[in-house]
């Protein structure tokens, strides 16, 4: 056995890109096999322990990783690495209606709570949040005299700060942002992903009451309310009125056009999804304490405020006994006794997760203290059922996947009892509440319950199905999914290489190599090789309906429906859903505005695809000899010792690859240049910046580069270059923190009218630069804009201003009314006071924050 296979004994050798992925993504210093991870993790989690006991339970936890155990991606990534990163995936963080402190109900404000969801992203952890506290637009803000621009405007903050911040790990943080049913700005949060680049960092759903389904059923009207009061003018423009439980009634809606509305977006653009709310709150084991309000990003928990996702799956396909021993005249079988043993010690593990990880808020860590939720759960049920041969669209397929959910939890919810003999009840149980009439608990086997009565029980929630991502695809051997059927046998899969190059190999389903292995022919697979897009969407809910009665939180699944399907079969897709108890529901329909999710390929005898190159990645190791057509502009900025003038020289390349099998040709900037001396310190740093600048251009990287020059700093002031607009539309100058900050921006600006950035410094796609090199071809590009470095600098150099940012003649630092204070986010400039009770900008005039 080779040293990269302890995970996957007597059956096949693991595939290379997943050994390349495990590296990649979860070793760390030396580590070098999936034991070594294993066995890293497993001291780090049992340092929870007694000092007596720590050895006994390492080995034990070490075991259950060696046989299907394992824990979700931030606990396989952190654990026992001394990284001040959290082990816990996600969190649901409380949004109240109030821009700082508190609002009235105890939530954090608008700006607390950013903070702390910026430094839950950074520590590593996806945020869940319902902005449905928030006023709606045009409710009157009494502080002010104004009116409320609405949660939406905010979740465009939040996307902000989402983006900017990268947590622990290189790892983006996901969001997921949810609205109630009956808020008034549900309108606009249902349209607002249509908008090309809007809240490209969050998931969207709506919270979608009982009350509100049976107003569809019923073809009743629907109120859109809050218990804000609406500003004096739209009460004036408007019919708005108040009812008697205190909340203002914005709007009335026939309740099947807004539900007609929601559904037609998620159809075109697969958001925003549903969340069952009613169903959340009534299913809780802890309905008598809390209220959910939200799920995590990818929506397999719903969580009361700082609650948390600690998961941990098991690798199903480890318990299939004799794996496609049809082949050979036998039958397989499922071993349902180290299924539930395997259970129990992972309940153990993800307990003591709780207690080592890092947390990045103290209200996280008093929240998880109180309650102890954990989340075991599964991956690879689509392959267990191939091996088994069973389809996975099938009576029997669902009544597998049932006996597994059951299965898991009687072991699980048995293994809490026997901690809470050992360590003791989370704090806040209460076994009359915790099993009253209607709780998931309630519906426990009469021995369990009486067990609970007795001893009480250390997790109040046991088990939640999620996705399970890179974990499968490193540890596991590319296994199906948590709850999925296989997207296909083999399918291609690009990867970043070292080099800055993506390339791209055929990935393998792990019960097709199986197979494959055993001797089966994969030209010609039986009926039970059933993949997602084999089955109808019907079929695919009728799993997640088999197995939600065992689950005490909810399930992660995405439902694959043809991009044919018909309009008004999908939308009976979620009645179907909401009628058969499930929590929640997200579909995929693939077109031409979302694409397909992965690129199957026809099976073939080689594992690894050629290599194919995108141009706008594709590494150039040198400039090319001769000259290059070059953008020559001078800008003008201001520092606190006067005007500076410089020339920048940007050089492009032409350079073809491959996109999608196709052959693209596109210009890529490669050289940046600014001709000065190198006798100062300033010329010098200059010089240096220009040459690093080059070089991650010629890596593919220029866009990521400027931003980080972006955020340079320095301690000689302030540098004014450039303008923003502020909301009033008023055009004000536009600060920066370095001289490094101010050419990085004048660069951005000079490559945006180039075609080569959007506005934001962000990189426009490579099929987009294809295109637009095309045009400018066909069209002859005038010779002066094809001019070298060398010929435009030896003309004069006022026949090359940028008239767009270049400052006028007379033009002094500052403005005249400017006064030191903390930095705007408006324009740059560290100028904002606290004005008649506001945040104030002095430089541009902006009224921030309130109160």
């Amino acid at each position: 056995m080779a040293e990269n296979e302890p995970h996957l004994p007597q059956r096949v050798t693991p595939q290379q890109f997943s050994i390349d992925v495990m590296l990649e993504k979860y070793a760390k210093g030396d580590e070098r096999t999936v034991d070594d991870i294993y066995l890293r993790v497993a001291r780090g989690v049992a340092l929870a322990e007694p000092p007596e006991r720590r050895a006994e339970i390492e080995a034990r936890f070490a075991d259950n990783l060696r046989h299907g155990a394992l824990g979700a991606g931030r606990i396989m990534s952190a654990a026992g690495t001394g990284i001040a990163a959290t082990l816990i995936n996600c969190f649901v963080q409380p949004v109240g209606d109030s821009i700082q402190g508190t609002d009235t109900e105890g939530r954090p404000g608008i700006y607390v709570a950013l903070l702390q969801a910026a430094e839950t992203m950074r520590r590593g952890g996806g945020v869940g949040y319902n902005f449905s506290a928030i006023r709606p637009r045009g409710a009157h803000v009494h502080s002010t005299g104004s009116s409320a621009s609405g949660p939406c405007s905010y979740i465009d903050v939040f996307d902000a700060s989402c983006r900017t911040v990268e947590s622990a790990g290189a790892r983006r943080g996901a969001q997921m942002a949810v609205l109630d049913c009956d808020h008034p700005d549900l309108p606009e949060f249902i349209e607002a992903k249509h908008s090309k680049g809007r809240w490209n960092n969050f998931n969207v759903s709506v919270a979608v009451t009982d009350a509100f389904m049976r107003a569809i059923e019923n073809d009743e009207m629907w109120q859109l309310v809050h218990r804000a009061e609406p500003s004096p003018a739209l009460r004036a423009a408007a019919d708005v009125r108040q009812r008697e439980d205190g909340l203002w009634i914005y709007a009335q809606k026939r309740a099947r056009d807004l539900w007609d509305t929601i559904m037609r977006s998620t159809y075109d653009i697969a958001e925003p999804g549903v969340v069952f709310i009613s169903r959340m709150n009534e299913d809780n084991n802890l309905r008598s304490l809390e209220s959910i309000r939200a799920t995590n990003p990818c929506g397999e928990q719903p969580l009361p405020a700082y609650g948390c996702c600690n998961l941990g799956p098991l690798d199903l396909t480890r318990f299939v006994v004799d794996p496609f021993v049809q082949l050979k005249g036998g039958t397989p079988s499922f071993d349902w006794d180290a299924l539930a043993e395997r259970t129990a010690t992972q309940v153990r593990f993800l307990d003591n997760v709780l207690d080592v990880t890092l947390w990045p808020l103290d209200e996280q860590r008093a929240e998880a203290a109180a309650k102890r939720r954990i989340g075991v759960g599964f991956t690879g049920l689509g392959d267990t059922l191939v091996m088994l041969g069973i389809r996975y669209n099938s009576k029997d397929g669902c009544a597998f996947g049932a006996r597994v959910g059951r299965t898991m939890r009687d072991a699980a919810y048995r293994a809490s009892v026997e901690l809470a003999r050992e360590r003791g009840a989370f704090p806040l149980f209460d076994s009359r509440t915790y099993l009253e009439e209607g709780t998931f608990a309630s519906r426990l086997p009469d021995d369990i319950k009486e067990a609970i009565r007795t001893h009480g029980i250390r997790n109040s929630h046991l088990l939640s199905i999620a996705p399970t991502g890179t974990v499968s695809l490193a540890f596991a051997d590319n296994v199906s999914n948590g709850i999925e059927p296989a997207f296909s046998w083999t399918y291609q899969r690009t990867r970043r290489m070292n080099d800055g190059t993506n390339e791209t190999f055929t990935v393998e389903d792990h019960a097709w190599r199986l197979y494959h292995t055993l001797g089966g022919d994969v030209n010609a697979l039986p009926g039970y090789f059933v993949s997602a897009l084999q089955m109808s969407a019907q079929e695919h809910i009728a799993m997640m309906a088999a197995v939600q009665p065992f689950v005490d939180t909810s399930i992660s699944k995405t439902v694959n429906v043809p991009a044919d399907y018909p309009f008004e079969a999908f939308e009976g897709l979620y009645l179907d859903a909401w009628r058969r108890g499930l929590k929640g529901l997200a579909t995929y329909r693939p077109n031409e505005t979302l694409g397909a999710v992965l690129q199957t390929l026809p099976v073939a005898e080689d594992t690894l695809a050629e290599p194919l190159h995108d141009p706008l990645r594709v590494a150039i190791d040198h400039r090319p000899k001769g000259e290059l057509p070059a953008v020559i502009e001078k800008i003008e900025y201001l520092t606190q010792t006067g005007k500076v003038s410089l020339y920048v020289a940007v050089s492009f390349l032409e350079v073809t690859g491959q996109v999608g099998g196709e052959s693209v040709t596109i210009e890529r900037p490669i050289e940046f240049f600014i001709p000065v001396g190198q006798r100062d310190e300033s010329q010098q740093w200059i010089t240096a910046t220009m040459r690093s600048l080059s070089l991650a251009a010629r890596g593919g990287f220029v866009a990521r580069n400027l931003q980080d020059l972006r955020k340079v700093s320095w301690d000689r002031g302030q540098v004014r270059y450039g303008e923003t607009q502020r909301l009033d539309g008023q055009r004000t100058p536009l600060w920066h923190d370095s001289e490094v900050a101010a050419i990085a921006y004048a660069i951005q600006q000079i490559l945006h009218r180039r075609g080569f950035l959007d506005a934001e410094g962000r990189q426009v796609p490579t099929r987009l630069l294809a295109q637009q090199y095309n045009e400018v071809r066909r069209a002859n590009r005038p010779a002066q804009a094809q001019a070298t470095a060398r010929d435009t600098l030896a003309r004069s150099g006022e026949q090359v201003l940028d008239g767009a940012n270049a400052l006028p003649s007379d033009a002094t630092f500052g403005a005249p009314h400017a006064m030191l204070g903390r930095k705007c986010g408006s324009c740059g400039a560290n100028a904002v006071i606290r004005k008649d009770g506001c945040d104030f900008c002095t430089a541009c005039g902006e009224i921030g924050a309130c109160g």
